[in-house]
């Protein structure tokens, strides 16, 4: 008998990019990043990361408000067919429990096959 799952349909209302925190990024999204905004990943790097407290990698900035860097005024993800796997994964993947609170992606069960 088939197994039921959860899965999360994003709906764009922009919440999760207003998190403060680490949106940690790989060497090869910096390079889709950076080849999607037509800039070098110099420019990149200089103007869209920082280094991280740990100094293991770098991290998207974040607004004077706490939001993503890449957050557009019309609530739209500039670079969302690049974005970070870390982005990509939330909320399915996310164990913080707290942004159930917030995030509005819609919830449905589908059967596993």
């Amino acid at each position: 008998m088939p197994q039921k799952r959860v899965v999360y349909e994003c709906v764009r209302c922009g919440t999760c990019c207003r998190w403060p925190g680490y949106v940690r990024v790989e060497e090869k999204e910096l390079d889709a990043i950076a080849e999607y905004l037509d800039i070098t990943i110099e420019e990149l790097i200089e103007k869209f990361t920082a280094l991280t407290a740990d100094r293991q990698s770098l991290t998207v900035v974040e607004n004077p408000d706490g939001s993503c860097a890449f957050l557009d005024r019309d609530n739209t993800c500039m670079i969302n067919p690049v974005k970070p796997q870390q982005c990509r994964d939330f909320p399915a993947k996310w164990q913080a429990g707290t942004y159930q609170k917030f995030c509005k992606a819609e919830r449905r069960f589908v059967d596993d096959e």
